[in-house]
């Protein structure tokens, strides 16, 4: 930093304000440090930095799965938020494994990240007792646990699977089936599955119809296996609702290769209103969770927190909205959607 007070002309301290986006330096000097902080090959060290001002500028966020669209959206959610401060994320994953998580959990806060964010509610109790003590804000998104650690904000993934199944009971299918992935792992996928069989029930239907397609996240060609074992199991099944859209639109190819017609002879509805949703053919009945709102959400939760702007823990509910389209309701002539 001494190198670039003279190549530019100003004192360290100027340097140092400059690199941290202080005030009290005027445009012409911050311009002349930062082409003195190239030409030099610069970086600003912000660990030596934090060391002094006890804060590190970024926050840890925990998701299940980096190739998910979903959680992408989230992510980003999040970062358009806290940009603004001059927050960054340190992102890790879990692949849907909660001593994953409780690792990532103690390596993260090491790093003495300004707000955690963790995706779900079911911890190890380790993990569990880090989060409570780590005395910074700790944000649990796209789920609505019994018992919160800190903040939340999510909803319920059972509740949103039951939405899905009144629709397909409304339009007349009584034959229903759910694919998804191995519960032992993916905890919201157990909510929606568990959402399923209890709105199966409240419509006095068999809820038994229950295919496991391996373990998360279920890609296309699982979905598409499943669909196969579903279809030489239960030839009569009359509705099958995914765990997300990915393995909704496997099973849809299944029906297409098979010549199943979709939704005369089976109706196809996955979940998360993933891009492929709407653009394929036909187009998946689905729930749209908003996952860029749960990002920005989170976000400004943070931002409060921060600034003490928060009495106390607070749950922000982001209410999914189902996506009714052609794979349940068809299409006519006319080119209206129509019901069974």
């Amino acid at each position: 930093m001494i190198d670039i007070a003279r190549a530019a002309g100003v004192s360290p301290m100027t340097v140092s304000r400059a690199f941290k986006n202080a005030g009290l330096v005027s445009p012409t000097a911050r311009a002349a440090v930062m082409q003195a902080a190239d030409d030099l090959g610069y970086v600003f060290d912000s660990a030596a930095s934090a060391l002094r001002s006890q804060r590190s500028d970024f926050v840890a966020v925990i998701i299940p799965s980096i190739n998910n669209a979903n959680f992408a959206d989230t992510v980003r959610g999040l970062s358009d938020g806290l940009r603004a401060r001059g927050l960054q994320i340190l992102l890790g994953y879990t692949d849907y494994d909660v001593e994953a998580e409780e690792v990532l959990i103690a390596q993260l806060l090491r790093r003495r990240p300004e707000a955690m964010v963790v995706t779900g509610g079911t911890h190890t109790d380790r993990a569990r007792v880090m989060l409570d003590k780590a005395a910074i804000p700790v944000i649990e998104m796209w789920d609505l646990p019994a018992h919160p650690i800190g903040h939340v904000v999510g909803f319920s993934n059972a509740a949103a699977m039951g939405t899905l199944v009144d629709h397909l009971a409304a339009i007349g299918r009584r034959r229903m089936a759910f694919i998804g992935g191995d519960a032992a792992r993916d905890t919201r996928g157990t909510d929606r599955r568990r959402g399923f069989v209890a709105a199966v029930r409240r419509h006095g239907l068999d809820a038994t119809r229950l295919i496991d397609a391996g373990p998360p996240p279920i890609s296309m060609a699982e979905g598409a296996a499943a669909m196969a074992d579903l279809l030489e199991r239960m030839p009569d099944t009359d509705a099958v609702v995914c765990v997300s859209d990915l393995s909704a639109f496997g099973a849809l190819t299944e029906c297409q290769r098979r010549g199943i017609a979709v939704p005369d002879q089976v109706a196809v509805a996955g979940f998360g209103d993933y891009e492929i949703a709407a653009v394929c053919v036909p187009p998946l009945t689905t729930v749209n969770p908003f996952p860029l709102r749960i990002g920005h959400e989170a976000a400004d939760l943070i931002l409060k927190a921060l600034d003490d702007e928060l009495p106390g823990p607070t749950i922000l509910r982001v209410a999914p909205e189902l996506q009714a389209r052609a794979s349940s309701l068809g299409v006519g002539q006319d080119g209206r959607l129509i019901r069974r």
